[in-house]
Parts: C-alpha cells; sequence; structure tokens
C-alpha cells in the first residue's frame, strides 16, 4: 500500500466515527478500528522491502521553492513505530470500546484518536522536517483534545490545558530549531540532512539548532524540567494514558531524538545535555512515583523515569547505548500499556484507583492479577521478563559512560533509579494485589470481559517471550539500530541472552532488586520522611509562572491595547515615519534618472477632484452617509487612474468593488446613527492630523524617490511579461499572475473572502437571536417611509437587464486569460447584478427564487480551486501547477483549454458567494428592523395577479 494512503487513512477515518454515533456504540469502535487495521496491514505490505533493508519513499514536490516537499520514507526506524503506534492503537480502540461510560460521546473520542493517530504516523514517516513540525502540532492539538475529553472534570480541562502549554511552547522551540538545521544542512528533507553530519556539525548554527531541537524534544518527552506535565494528563480516561503516555506521544520526541542520532550526536553538547537530562530525569521520576498513591499518578512518574532512561542511553553517542535504547523502547510500551490498562480495569471495577484503599484484589481478581503483575515485574527488571534484558544493557552502558569527569557518577545514580524503580514496582504488586480482602472497597471488585482485560493481555504475551526467548527480537532491534545509527556506525554485535555471567551489570541489578525490597519493607518509616521533608510541587511553580506571565502581558497591553484605532494607527504611522526619516537621512539619494511625465489636463482634473474628495472626506466625516459617497468618489477617481496608467484590469476590479461594497455599507449604514459623535478632544485630533501629514508627505517622498530613479533590484515584472504566454499560456499578464505564478497566495486569499463572509453571516445570527433581536423588532422608523418601496420600472428593468448583464460577466471570465478580466472580476459584475434583483424587487422574493445556499458556493469555489491545485499532484508537478493547451473542434476555430480556468472558476463562485452571503445577512437584519419587504413584494407576472401583494413561499 502507498505511504500516502497509510498516513492519510486515520484522517479520512476520524469522519466515520462521528457519523456513526447514532448508530451505537459498537459501530463506533468498529469503524475506528477497521480504520486503524486497514492502515496498519497497508503498512505491512511495506514489512518485506522494510526487513531486507530497502526505504521505501514516496514524494510529491509541493512548494520547493521553500524546501516544502510532501515527502514520506519508511525505513525500520519509522517502520517501528508505526507498529507501535497502529498495533496498540488497535488494542486500544477495543479496550475503550468497553472502558468507556455509555454517557461518553464515543463518536467524539474516536474522532479525536483517530486524529491523534494519524498526526502520529505522519511524524514518523515524514521525510521533511516542515512536514513533521505540522504533524508535530497536530500531536499537541489533538492530545489536547484527548486529555480534555472528560471536560466536566475541572483537573481534566487543566491536565489539558498544562500538556497544551508546555508542549506548544517546545513545538515553538521545535520550529525554530528545525529550520536552523534546514539552513545549516541546505535542504529540509531528512534524508538528504542524516548524510550531512560533517557540515551540519561544523557549522555555528550547530549549537543553536541542537538547544532548540532539544528543548521541543524534552517538553514532549516531559524531560526535567518539563516532567511535571504528564502526570497530570492522567486525569484523561485511561485509553488515552495508555496510549498516548506511555506507547506515542511521549515517544514522540523520543523518536526524533533517535532519527537525527546521526547527524547530532557525538558531540560534547549533545552528551551533556541528553544524557544530564536523562539520568536526572530518571532517578527524579523514579523518587517521587514510590511515594504516589494513585496507580495512575505511579505509573505516569514511572513513565518519566523510563523515559529518561532512554534518553540517557541516546545520550551516550555510542552504538551500544543506540541498541539498549531502541530494545527498551519496545519493552516499555508492552509493558506500560499493559500497566495502564489494568490500573483502568481495577478503577472501572473497585470505584477507586487510591492504593490505600485497595488491596487483596488477587483472588477477587485473578486474571488482572496475573496481567498486571507480569508487566510490574518486567519493569522492575526481574530475569525472564523483557524488561530486565534492557536494563541490564543499560547498566552495563553507564559503566562505560563518564560524565563530568566521574567514572562513577552514571552507574551510582542508574543503579539507585533502577532501585526506586524496582521499589514502586514492588509497591503496586503488593499494596495492590496482596494482603487481606478488604469489606470496604466503594465498588466489589470482580475481573471484567474479555473485551477490558484481552487487549493488555496480547501486550503481556511479546514480555513474556521476548523474556524467555530473547533471540526472537535480536534481528528486529538489530535492524532498527542499524537506522538509528545511519552511516555513522555499525550495530554492535551484541546477542540477547538471559545469562551473561557474573559481570558488572547484574552485580548492580542484584543491588538494586535486594535495596528495593528492603525499601519496600521500610516504606512507612520512609513516607513518613518523603511527606516531611520540604520539596518544591512542579505545578505550584508552573502555575505561578503562568500567574506572573499573565500579569506582565495584561501590563504591557492594557495601557496600548484599548481599543483606540486612531492611537494604534497613529503609533504604526508615527513609527514608520520616525524610521523612514532616519533612513532618508543617514543614506544617500542618487540624481534622478528620468524626467517627470508631462501632466495634461486630464490628470490636473483627475487629481484636483481625488485632492478635494479626500480634504472633504477630513472635514467631514462624521457626516456617514457623506463619507460614504466621498470615499465612492476617491475609489471611482482611482480606477481612472489605472485606466490613464495602462492597467485595465485594476480598473475593473476596482470599480466593481467600489459598487459592491458601497451597497454592503449602505446596509450596514442603516443600523448606525447619520453622524459620528464627537469623541476626541482637540489635542488629539492635532495629533493625528500631524502624524497623517508626515506619514502622507513620507509615503509621497519614497513614492518620487522610487519612481525617478533607477530600482535597486531587478523587477520580477520582466519574468512575468516573458514567461506568461509560454508559462501559463495567457497574454493577460495579471491573470495568469492571479491563478499560475501566485495561484496559491489567490487560493489563500478567497479563503479569507469566504471566512469573513461567514464571520458576517455567524454575527448576524448571534444578533438575532440575542438581545438586539427586540431592539429591531420595536425599532420605528425616524422619517415616513415611501410607500413604493420597489417601484414598477426598476423592477422591470432589473429582470430586464439580468440575463444581460449575466452574459457579460460569462464574458468577462472567460477572456479573463489573454484579455482584462477573470474569475474575480466577473464574480463582481454578476453579484451586481443579483444584487439589482434584491434592490429591486426584495429581499423575500430573491431569496424565494434562490436554488443554492451562498455558504455552498462559497465552499464549492475553494473546493473547486483546491481540486485543481491538488490534481497537478497526479502528473508529478507542484500544488496549483497549471497546463494549457490548443485544441480544434471543427466547425470552430482553434482555441486553448486551460487549467488555470477551472481554477479561476473557483475563485467565481467564491467571490459570489462571499458577496451574496454578506448582502444576505444585513438585509435579514434590515427586515428585522422594517416593516417585511414581502408585504411589498411585486410581481409582473399577469398570471398571478391577484390584485394582492405576491409573498414568498413558506419557509423562506
Amino acid at each position: 500500500m502507498s505511504l500516502f494512503l497509510v498516513a492519510l487513512l486515520p484522517f479520512l477515518g476520524a469522519l466515520l466515527p462521528g457519523l456513526m454515533n447514532s448508530a451505537g456504540r459498537q459501530a463506533c469502535a468498529g469503524v475506528t478500528g477497521a480504520v486503524t487495521a486497514a492502515a496498519l496491514i497497508g503498512l505491512l505490505t511495506n514489512a518485506p522491502a522494510v526487513l531486507s533493508g530497502q526505504v521505501v519513499r514516496a514524494g510529491i514536490d509541493w512548494l520547493p521553492g521553500i524546501g516544502l516537499n510532501v515527502n514520506l520514507m519508511l525505513d525500520p526506524l519509522g517502520f517501528f513505530f508505526a507498529c507501535l503506534i497502529l498495533g496498540i492503537g488497535l488494542l486500544i480502540i477495543v479496550y475503550a470500546r468497553f472502558y468507556l461510560s455509555r454517557d461518553d460521546n464515543m463518536g467524539e473520542f474516536f474522532t479525536y484518536l483517530l486524529l491523534f493517530q494519524g498526526a502520529m504516523v505522519g511524524i514518523v514517516l515524514s521525510d521533511n522536517i516542515l512536514m513533521l513540525l505540522i504533524f508535530w502540532e497536530l500531536t499537541s492539538l489533538s492530545s489536547f483534545l484527548l486529555i480534555g475529553y472528560w471536560k466536566h472534570l475541572p483537573e481534566g480541562r487543566q491536565g489539558a490545558r498544562m500538556a497544551l502549554t508546555v508542549t506548544g511552547m517546545g513545538g515553538l522551540a521545535l520550529i525554530g530549531g528545525m529550520l536552523i538545521l534546514g539552513q545549516a544542512a541546505g535542504s529540509y528533507d531528512l534524508s538528504v540532512i542524516l548524510e550531512r553530519r560533517d557540515v551540519i556539525q561544523a557549522s555555528p548554527l550547530y549549537v543553536p539548532a541542537l538547544l532548540l531541537i532539544l528543548l521541543g524534544c524534552f517538553t514532549k518527552s516531559a524531560q526535567f524540567p518539563f516532567h511535571f506535565w504528564l502526570p497530570h494528563a492522567m486525569a484523561a480516561p485511561t485509553p488515552v494514558s495508555a496510549y498516548l503516555h506511555s506507547a506515542t506521544m511521549v515517544k514522540a520526541g523520543i523518536f526524533l531524538m533517535a532519527r537525527l542520532w546521526p547527524v547530532l550526536s557525538g558531540t560534547p553538547e549533545w552528551f551533556v545535555l541528553v544524557t544530564g537530562a536523562g539520568l536526572l530525569t530518571m532517578v527524579l521520576g523514579a523518587v517521587i512515583a514510590l511515594f504516589k498513591h494513585d496507580l495512575k499518578a505511579l505509573l505516569a512518574f514511572s513513565t518519566v523515569s523510563h523515559l529518561g532512561l532512554i534518553t540517557m542511553l541516546l545520550g551516550t553517542g555510542t552504538a551500544f547505548g543506540a541498541m539498549a535504547a531502541v530494545f527498551h523502547i519496545l519493552n516499555h510500551a508492552t509493558f506500560k500499556a499493559a500497566l495502564f490498562m489494568s490500573a483502568g480495569i481495577i478503577d472501572h471495577a473497585a470505584h477507586t484507583r487510591d492504593i490505600r484503599r485497595l488491596g487483596g484484589l488477587r483472588r477477587l481478581m485473578p486474571i488482572t492479577f496475573v496481567i498486571a503483575t507480569l508487566g510490574a515485574l518486567s519493569m522492575a527488571g526481574i530475569p525472564f521478563l523483557n524488561g530486565f534484558l534492557s536494563k541490564e544493557m543499560m547498566l552495563e552502558e553507564t559503566l562505560h559512560t563518564t560524565l563530568f569527569g566521574t567514572p562513577w557518577l552514571v552507574p551510582v545514580l542508574a543503579v539507585i533509579g533502577s532501585l526506586f524503580s524496582a521499589a514502586y514496582s514492588f509497591r503496586l504488586i503488593a499494596h495492590t494485589f496482596f494482603g487481606p480482602a478488604r469489606d470496604d472497597y466503594p465498588e466489589t471488585p470482580h475481573d471484567p470481559g474479555a473485551g477490558m482485560w484481552l487487549p493488555p493481555a496480547i501486550l503481556i504475551v511479546p514480555v513474556v517471550a521476548i523474556g524467555v526467548a530473547p533471540f526472537l527480537a535480536e534481528p528486529f532491534v538489530r535492524l532498527v539500530t542499524s537506522a538509528v545509527l545511519g552511516t555513522t556506525a555499525v550495530a554492535p554485535d551484541v546477542h540477547f541472552k538471559i545469562w551473561h555471567g557474573l559481570v558488572p551489570a547484574l552485580w548492580m541489578s542484584v543491588a538494586a532488586v535486594t535495596g528495593a525490597l528492603v525499601l519496600l519493607a521500610l516504606f512507612a518509616p520512609a513516607l513518613r520522611l518523603w511527606d516531611a521533608a520540604p520539596r518544591p510541587e512542579a505545578k505550584v511553580i508552573f502555575d505561578r509562572i503562568i500567574a506572573a506571565a499573565v500579569a506582565a502581558a495584561r501590563a504591557l497591553i492594557q495601557p496600548l491595547h484599548d481599543g483606540a484605532f486612531t492611537r494604534y494607527g497613529a503609533i504604526m504611522v508615527a513609527t514608520v515615519t520616525a524610521a523612514g526619516v532616519h533612513a532618508w537621512s543617514t543614506g544617500t539619494v542618487g540624481p534622478a534618472a528620468y524626467d517627470m511625465m508631462p501632466l495634461d489636463a486630464i490628470a490636473i482634473a483627475a487629481w484636483l477632484m481625488l485632492a478635494a474628495a479626500t480634504l472633504s472626506l477630513v472635514f467631514l466625516h462624521r457626516n456617514r452617509l457623506l463619507s460614504l459617497i466621498l470615499l465612492g468618489i476617491v475609489g471611482l477617481i482611482v480606477s481612472i487612474g489605472f485606466v490613464y496608467f495602462s492597467a485595465p484590469d485594476l480598473a475593473l476590479t476596482q470599480f466593481t468593488v467600489e459598487v459592491v461594497t458601497t451597497i454592503l455599507m449602505l446596509l450596514a449604514l442603516n443600523f448606525l446613527p447619520n453622524t459620528t459623535p464627537v469623541e476626541s478632544t482637540v489635542l488629539r485630533r492635532t495629533r493625528d492630523a500631524v502624524v497623517a501629514v508626515a506619514g502622507g508627505l513620507g509615503a509621497m517622498a519614497i513614492a518620487y524617490h522610487y519612481l525617478l530613479r533607477d530600482p535597486v533590484a531587478e523587477s520580477i515584472s520582466a519574468f512575468h511579461l516573458a514567461n506568461s504566454y509560454k508559462g501559463g499560456g495567457g497574454t493577460n499578464v495579471v491573470n495568469v499572475i492571479l491563478v499560475d505564478f501566485r495561484g496559491f497566495d489567490t487560493f489563500g486569499e478567497i479563503i479569507v473572502l469566504g471566512i469573513a463572509a461567514l464571520l458576517i453571516y455567524a454575527l448576524t445570527e448571534a444578533l438575532l437571536d440575542g438581545p438586539i433581536r427586540a431592539r429591531l423588532l420595536n425599532r420605528k422608523p425616524d422619517q415616513p417611509r415611501a410607500g413604493d418601496i420597489h417601484p414598477l420600472m426598476m423592477v422591470v428593468l432589473t429582470r430586464v437587464i439580468m440575463p444581460v448583464v449575466l452574459m457579460v460577466g460569462f464574458y468577462i471570465f472567460l477572456r479573463g486569460h489573454n484579455d482584462p478580466g477573470g474569475g474575480f472580476i466577473a464574480g463582481l459584475i454578476v453579484s451586481i447584478a443579483v444584487v439589482m434583483q434584491y434592490m429591486a424587487s426584495g429581499f423575500s422574493w430573491a431569496t424565494a427564487r434562490l436554488r443554492y445556499p451562498y455558504h455552498g458556493v462559497i465552499g464549492t469555489g475553494v473546493l473547486v480551486a483546491g481540486l485543481t491545485g491538488m490534481g497537478s499532484w497526479f502528473f508529478g508537478k507542484p500544488f496549483l501547477t497549471s497546463d494549457f493547451a490548443y485544441v480544434r473542434i471543427p466547425p470552430f476555430e482553434k482555441f486553448e483549454l486551460a487549467t488555470a480556468a477551472l481554477f479561476d472558476l473557483g475563485v467565481f463562485l467564491a467571490v459570489v458567494g462571499a458577496v451574496m452571503l454578506s448582502l444576505e445577512s444585513f438585509s435579514r437584519l434590515a427586515r428585522r428592523a422594517h416593516v417585511p419587504d414581502s408585504e411589498h413584494a411585486m410581481d409582473i407576472d399577469p398570471s398571478r395577479d391577484t390584485g394582492e401583494p405576491t409573498r414568498p413561499a413558506k419557509g423562506v
């Protein structure tokens, strides 16, 4: 299966659970499981190639100019993590089906889960760091939704906010680091970056890139001092905890460190930062975990500790350390996901996770006891379970690691971390399952059905199988290790065995286990000491930092951001003007290279009208209607200026925009007083006048300077003129730029235009349903309204010229690629034709004959433009690359067919939809403010003339 389909399946499948929600819990879980299983099967179809040492690639050049290509890569490392994401994800889906209550919205939960799953798969398959960053941020957003899924719990909402804050800040640092890394390597493609180790490490950008990338990795993988967010995320449902915080999300930072290991490791900076942070996190997390009474909190801090262990191994920079890290990633994912699900089973059955209220569950819940005990013993590093093997490798690696010039520091701290790790594992078993059964459980516990215990039981199988027969995992771990090492080293010739003899690592392990048993026996006095000891609380520190940051932001923003637009404008114009004066006074201005154009009577007259309208607007702006008329005059004179300077496309656009905006603003003015009140003082008006005059003179000076001198840089216009026809198939350079050379800009603009129209519509809905509704319904006109709201002459005229205007719009649209016109102008012209129907015959009459909703017209336009751009991918070309050809269909002459016409059609539809949706929104407000125009609507069809006013169809 194509890698694109594997990566897209979870995102496409995220649409299904919500649609199946009404069909029941089984249907939601079934479609979610089917999507994940399909993606997993598609991934496994590439297994033969990957396991034979090949790298499967798929790519599309999207925006090659900035290095953003949709490149995917499946090597053993990506395959390993993708199998964990999809394989454990499939088990979590089954588990969640039986764990969540009937009050939980299953469709919403599984939608979030699939979005997160797709983001994680995207991270591990990305071969472009810009694409990887997109997926990275998607994991933060989707995990925020999953952690805060139980919105009714304050701790769930707070945990989600904390996770998003910490990982989001790390994500911003990662963006900067990745951009610097790509700059140092000369490419944003990972496969290229991984081959340029020497170039990157010799670059002065190496250290800044390393610091920022590690900041992103440490926040995502909960390394000290960012470890505190992970335990608070345990307020999420247990399936989320088992999936995000043991097998997937927290492994994202680990994955990225492993992925970039060939180019970033091996330097003193890498060794000290990564090894030091990992070692400290390992010990600190283990110590805190021992004294936690909540099962999920204990497991959360144990996850922090084990993530620190893996980070430390990657930090050593050796091939053996990388192999031990890969092995422990596999082992930790299996036993920790099983343990989290076991904790959820206990909570589900006993209605508590507090170890102090548990105990004696061994006989009441025998299946859960076996699963949890095997998982905890593996976590403790007991022989014949997989956790023992990777822990032994870790201890062996620490014996050869010297930190800060001290050879014993790392081994001693590793033994301490292992001791506490074994201690909290033993406590989990002893205090939860052993001892006498109690009679004060919140609910009498019992083993659940197979739907809940089977998924963790399946995960325990590799825990035992690898522990008993480690050679089963050796070939795959070696293959993945080779992918981590890249070309910088060769995977060590190490054989996984249970018994390596009486080596130092064994004695270190024995010391850790023995010390853990002693510590467990002395747990009660140790707990008293822990409770009495003063220690900083990370959550309290975080809350105080956030509160201080908010207070500082308010102190800075409130004096500036007070809602006064004049202040904003004055600050901006004054700053720009001051910078311009400084540049002008310190720079050099050469002699003029051109003479000024001769002035004729038309130019002088137009300039005088423009100046007069502008000055009149300044002095008469308090009259809103007059201001709008003067603005229209200014716009029309600017249109004439475009014609004067041979820019007919701009003139057409400006003219049609002026007509449409004037109509829309007239409707908006209908709800405002006739005049603007005097709110500013004379001093403020004087200040504004000085700033405005200074800004205007500065703009004039810049224009005068540049128009009379040779440009500093070569203009891009020569390229467009030379390539408009042969590259875009059109002689109208402006239109070719809009739909071809800069089509991506235009695509973004029509999306923004559609969003603006939808916001106007949403605001109207809020006004009609809010307190203003009563004011609109009770409003009385200031003056009597004309009796003839829709004059017969205007009704007849607009209906006659409607097809003519539509034909003109159609003509303007078709000629746009070679002559002045195009989709944007045609859309405005058609909008004017439709607007005239509203003006002449009334809102109800026009709406009653509306066949298509304007929302859909906007969406169709954006969709058509987007699909046109994506169509180029099928021909191996970048997004929105247009193509054209000339065809002859007898008896017609040869004519051009261009894909840009389809894109322009999308622009046309988006413009028409946006303009008409805005008009409809204002008109709906107007209908509530005055007598409904349906009472005065006019129809000139004699067959329908009954002597009574025509009313719209019911429901319109």
